[in-house]
């Protein structure tokens, strides 16, 4: 098997979020071979699919690479666990399940930094639509006329209303609004000001994630090939017809077995993430001159912006002790109460085993000084000291809230020619002023939503962080102690202009100086959307499709 290479025409790294509708599209005409790697193995895991089995596939080495930070300054020398989804489905098969698309202010502003017009909103909404099924366009659903303009129904990727409520996150809804916070229907037209509950990639009580969305029903094409449980070491290249190098295919380990290669008529394709593609990328030679050297890998193309701008979304997680409340607290802290979940889900598909990781969501203003929404929540009626710990055994809620537009920037750097050995990932977490002050004012909100008539009934206590923090400093400085990775990277591929110096592939997600080679994930965004990656990384790969189809 190492001795024979196999060819297609297309082959894709990473059978993620991107890469299962990559696989699609790309094999939907029978004249395409298209070859899909994953280095995890299929999605058969059942806590994959029952919602609240997050908790069992985050940090298990069966469903995720396990990825820790190097210690962070921002983060007082904390070091955090990094998520990202080993499996079919990739971190579609182990996220929140929540279906944000951002605001349109965000592809406009990536249109101005590449100079190519389809990013802006108005030509990124087809693409959300293409593939997007929506439960409030099925018969009898609750649409209103504007609705059947952002959304689109009959396409794989399922929304669906989430399918419990809890009266004290109604209550905190409330508050939210006597806070100056308008109610929304819908965060996804553009504007996402508001505050309502998430809308969840669910089907039926289920997760839905891109394997079943993509994969599901195509897989058996006769052109389309899966390679589960298959790494890839590095890319393999050729000098081209005008002398720079072509991307020609892929060296994998396959059944234990390495140097597996196979070629790539066409195009290769990386879907590895914001943390995979980049390390695949340095590993190949393709990135900073000095990293190239540092370990002896001979440089294909000095990009310099490989695994530089890393952004992504940290939150800052408030609880507050409540009375007279159901919580999951005071549900799942006991035999009977277990019992009861359990039967809920198994006859209904409903209730706290159905749950999102967040389920209600408020997007605002942290100050008077920002003219959209820069802060978003996610709140739960629950709490824990921290991620995998038993939950408190007092009645609580959480609010989480995250910085939309973070300007701190971090890196993604091998450390070592081994594609075993796991990246630096360094974040750099409120290392600006700007961070740190929108981190202060942040939970500054929080307390103003607390304190209104809607929430008093519950005689809220500020457990954590504690009322007796209150000025910038010790509110930033409670920020580093507390905060947490909302498991959103970005930018460490980003895409730009030729005179941008850190661009890694042009607007088309071409890599810069290389041909035969795209990035299509959330590493090529320049800037954050502001809201939740993986849906936006779906529009990607849907844009990215259409130009690899058209050889554009």
């Amino acid at each position: 098997m190492a001795d024979k290479t196999q060819e297609f025409d297309y082959i894709i790294v990473g059978a993620g979020t991107a890469g299962c509708l990559l696989a699609n599209r790309l094999s939907a005409d029978p004249a395409n071979r298209v070859l899909l790697i994953e280095a995890g193995g299929r999605d058969n895991y059942h806590w994959i699919h029952i919602p609240v089995g997050y908790l069992y596939c985050i940090d298990n080495p069966r469903t995720d690479w396990r990825f820790r930070t190097e210690p962070d300054v921002g983060l007082n020398g904390r070091s955090l666990i990094y998520p990202r989804g080993k499996t079919l489905g990739g971190c579609s098969s182990i996220n929140g399940m929540l279906y944000i698309r951002g605001q349109a202010r965000d592809y406009d502003h990536w249109a101005e930094l590449t100079g190519e017009p389809a990013w802006r909103w108005e030509n990124c909404l087809p693409d959300f639509m293409k593939h997007e099924d929506h439960q409030r366009l099925d018969d009898g659903g609750d649409a209103d006329a504007a609705h059947r303009d952002y959304h689109g129904h009959g396409g794989e990727w399922r929304v669906e209303k989430q399918r419990l409520k809890w009266q004290v996150l109604d209550d905190f809804a409330t508050a939210a609004v006597e806070a100056g916070i308008p109610r929304t229907r819908d965060f996804n037209r553009g504007d996402n000001e508001g505050v309502d509950y998430f809308e969840v990639n669910q089907r039926s009580g289920f997760r839905w994630n891109t394997s079943k969305a993509f994969l599901r029903g195509v897989e058996a094409r006769g052109n389309l090939t899966l390679w589960h449980s298959s790494q890839v070491e590095t890319l393999t290249f050729e000098t081209g017809s005008g002398g720079e190098p072509r991307c020609t295919g892929v060296k994998v380990t396959r059944a234990g077995q390495g140097g597996v290669s196979a070629r790539a008529a066409r195009e290769v394709i990386l879907s590895a993430g914001a943390i995979g593609s980049p390390q695949l990328l340095q590993l190949s030679g393709i990135g900073p001159a000095e990293l190239l050297a540092e370990h002896d890998i001979p440089p294909v193309a000095e990009l310099a912006g490989v695994g530089e701008n890393l952004q992504d979304h940290l939150q800052i997680r408030s609880v507050y002790k409540v009375k007279g409340a159901k919580t999951l607290n005071t549900l799942a802290n006991s035999l009977v109460g277990k019992a009861k979940i359990g039967l809920e889900y198994v006859l209904k598909r409903s209730g706290p085993m159905s749950m999102a990781p967040s389920q209600l969501c408020a997007f605002t203003r942290s100050s008077e000084a920002f003219e959209h929404p820069n802060i978003e929540y996610h709140v739960q009626p629950l709490s824990l000291p921290a991620f995998g710990q038993p939950l408190h055994d007092f009645p609580a809620i959480t609010a989480s809230v995250c910085n939309l537009n973070p300007t701190s920037r971090g890196t993604v750097r091998i450390k070592s020619r081994d594609p075993r050995q796991a990246p630096a990932i360094v974040p750099n977490y409120l290392s600006t002023p700007e961070d740190r002050q929108v981190a202060a004012d942040s939970l500054r909100v929080t307390r103003r939503i607390a304190e209104q008539p809607a929430f008093a009934r519950y005689q809220p206590e500020e457990f954590k962080p504690g009322l007796e923090y209150q000025t910038d400093d010790e509110l930033a400085r409670l920020a580093g102690d507390i905060g947490t990775t909302i498991f959103h990277p970005v930018g460490t591929t980003k895409m730009g202009r030729d005179d941008d110096p850190l661009a890694v592939v042009d607007p088309h997600l071409r890599v810069r100086g290389v041909a035969g080679l795209r990035v299509v994930d959330a590493g090529i965004m320049p800037t954050i959307t502001s809201g939740n990656t993986n849906s936006p990384t779906l529009m990607i790969a849907e844009k990215a499709a259409g130009w690899i189809l058209a050889g554009e």
